[in-house]
């Protein structure tokens, strides 16, 4: 993963992470790497794939249980709340990007459609 120097390290990961649930790459109750497995698949260091798994915690995404290691939460609903919060971010940039370069509604939603067939 490359990683952007405006933002956290800790904070980017924990946003990978919140993609692979929402898009399913990591299913509801699936078991987590430990810690130090995180640590090497992210080349990040222990202590911040620690602060990774505290943030995810503090916001229900994964559970610890003690002896057992770190779980993807069984929340439907908080799946779907990361897959739309995520999705309304990312309409959020787009809309952003294409009125500052003076696209009207109109236009953004055709450019969309556009684009969504050629995708």
């Amino acid at each position: 993963m490359k990683y952007d120097t405006s933002m956290p390290i800790y904070l980017q990961v924990v946003h990978q992470i919140e993609k692979e649930i929402a898009s399913g790459k990591r299913k509801p109750g699936e078991k987590m790497p430990s810690t130090r497995d995180l640590a090497i698949a992210f080349q990040i260091n222990p202590n911040t794939a620690s602060r990774v798994y505290q943030v995810l915690e503090s916001e229900h995404i994964c559970m610890t249980r003690r002896g057992l290691g770190t779980f993807v939460s069984e929340d439907a609903d908080m799946v779907k709340n990361i897959r739309n919060q995520m999705a309304k971010e990312s309409v959020d940039r787009l809309i952003s990007s294409l009125k500052e370069l003076d696209y009207s509604e109109e236009e953004m939603i055709q450019m969309i459609r556009e684009n969504w067939k050629d995708a």
